[in-house]
């Protein structure tokens, strides 16, 4: 075993990772050891947007997990891409910049999360950001994170977007601003037409200041916890075994999968759930890998009757255009259009949010069409289902036994066939007319919420948005595993920092507010103010 002394180490260089690197490692007297099981992320496709769709099958850079049989989804297993390379998810992921509505954060407040606010985090997101717009009330200009209205989306998106309106809906300027609600075209953390991931924007910079140590292909097997106390990380690197020493904390922002399998491998977790696995209890909390949380997503597909799509276009001329001029089709995001719509009265906020992708996009965009199509997926925002993460084994090496327990509550269900309806209310409507052929999926046949709800079962995803494994909460409620301060109940100096905290799912994709939750995390490790709130 082979032995260093840092500050802090971090297990994981995803977004949340690789944003505590940058800000812990600020001062040049503090070091910090981040430990990554992925390798680095030099890929072409890595960096060119467009590239996300070569990101979704299991390889290099994408743990390919799968979930166990679900049983209200007809005994299905799921597949659940998550990043295995510095930036983690931000890596391969479609790059949409979304924080939520400020009613998840207010309610994360009401669950007795002092600190966690919409107006406590919204100081944060700002400060995290570059956004090309300019500074606002709700949006920053100093941070790393480079966010940016897309280069080239297709031109069929404005016609969705048209007949969205048509169907009733709002147009939506920002999706961050005042008001979620509404349709229209995400904004992207992309900066010059290329990913702009979490390792660009926090972990490169960090790492050339010369105090932040970064070991690719590190596979962490455990913290080590001393007398209540965690000392240090265990991990193989190049077939040997290491003891890395913590002066100061050990951090877990492995995410919502691999955080509460770690913890359990370190004997954190539920005693009886451990001891069936031979591992000895350093602290028997039993909130640890409960209330997982997914968006789960089912997708409408029509036949496009033009070659407006991306499933025909010229990949050598796309690929030259981009590498030329970092423009066209290259940069796409692939979901370039979409937005929040409330599926009945009186919500609190938008209950489910569509991403417009044109081109046909099946099983994960591993499936490839040679026709044209258009792809409207509908997202569940705030799912009552819970799931777990379980240990298969106490082999570090081992893949966690994931069950999201989708659709187990009937409201799920419920959302996703109203949602659904909408999605076919806008396909409808004349700005789709030239566009529009048969209806793949759900199919024209499929009319009845019966057959909707039998659809659903058969046909839904996951968008990739898990969280809440590892819950913050107050000392009263029995279920969380962190304070809120991110402190693991019964170690000390052992902290949880990734989206595994989160109490509930925000209503929206994740990555801009799992930076959020490391930006925050940052200053109450360091015990600093919160960054002042600002209109510009």
């Amino acid at each position: 075993m082979a032995g260093t002394d840092y500050d802090y180490i971090i297990i994981g260089a995803g977004s949340a990772g690789c944003t505590l690197a940058y800000r812990l490692g600020a001062d040049p007297s503090v070091t910090v050891l981040v430990l990554e099981a992925g390798k680095p992320d030099t890929h072409f496709f890595i960096h060119m947007p467009a590239g996300v769709v070569n990101m979704a099958g299991k390889g290099l850079f994408n743990w390919g997990y799968w979930t166990e049989p679900q049983a209200h989804c007809n005994g299905r297993k799921m597949y659940w891409p998550r990043g295995k390379t510095l930036g983690g998810s931000s890596s391969i992921n479609a790059m949409l910049y979304i924080r939520g509505h400020a009613w998840d954060y207010d309610h994360w407040r009401q669950l007795g999360n002092a600190g966690w606010s919409y107006a406590d985090v919204l100081p944060y997101f700002i400060k995290a950001q570059h956004n090309e717009r300019g500074a606002s009330e709700f949006h920053g200009v100093d941070g790393p994170l480079n966010v940016a209205d897309q280069v080239s989306p297709a031109r069929i998106n404005t016609a969705f977007v048209e007949a969205s309106l048509q169907a009733g809906h709002k147009r939506a300027t920002d999706f961050n601003g005042l008001m979620q609600d509404g349709i229209g075209f995400y904004q992207v953390t992309q900066k010059g037409g290329k990913r702009w991931s979490a390792a660009q924007a926090y972990l490169r910079p960090a790492m050339a200041r010369g105090n932040v140590t970064v070991l690719t292909e590190a596979r962490t097997a455990r913290v080590v916890i001393e007398n209540g106390r965690a000392t240090g990380v265990a991990y193989r690197k190049d077939g040997q075994d290491h003891i890395a020493h913590a002066t100061r904390e050990v951090v877990l922002s492995g995410g919502a999968v691999n955080s509460p399998q770690l913890l359990m491998l370190s004997g954190v977790g539920p005693a009886d759930h451990l001891r069936q696995h031979g591992i000895a209890v350093a602290a028997d909390v039993p909130g640890v890998g409960g209330n997982l949380q997914d968006h789960l997503d089912a997708a409408t597909l029509y036949h496009c009757t033009t070659r407006d799509t991306y499933d025909t276009s010229n990949k050598l001329m796309t690929l030259a255009k981009y590498v030329f001029s970092k423009s066209g089709p290259g940069t796409s995001c692939i979901a370039e259009s979409g937005g929040f719509l409330r599926t009945g009265e009186g919500l609190a906020a938008p209950d489910v949010q569509l991403h417009f992708i044109p081109a046909f996009v099946i099983d994960h965009g591993r499936t490839k069409m040679t026709t044209n199509g258009m792809t409207l997926h509908v997202c569940q925002l705030r799912p009552e289902s819970r799931g777990t993460i379980r240990l298969k084994s106490a082999d570090p090496l081992a893949d966690a036994a994931i069950d999201a327990n989708y659709l187990a509550e009937p409201k799920d269900l419920d959302v996703l066939v109203k949602g659904t309806r909408l999605a076919r209310e806008i396909f409808a409507q004349a700005a789709m007319t030239p566009y529009r052929g048969a209806e793949l999926e759900p199919g024209a046949g499929k009319v009845s919420d019966a057959d909707l709800a039998t659809w659903v079962r058969a046909r839904c995803e996951t968008i990739y948005h898990p969280v809440g494994s590892c819950k913050m909460g107050p000392s009263s409620d029995a279920t969380a595993v962190v304070d809120s301060e991110l402190r693991v109940r019964g170690v000390e100096r052992l902290r949880v920092v990734d989206a595994s905290i989160m109490p509930t799912l925000v209503g929206g994709n994740t990555n801009a507010p799992t930076i959020m939750i490391a930006e925050r995390a940052a200053d109450l490790m360091l015990g600093a103010a919160a960054p002042a709130r600002e209109a510009a």
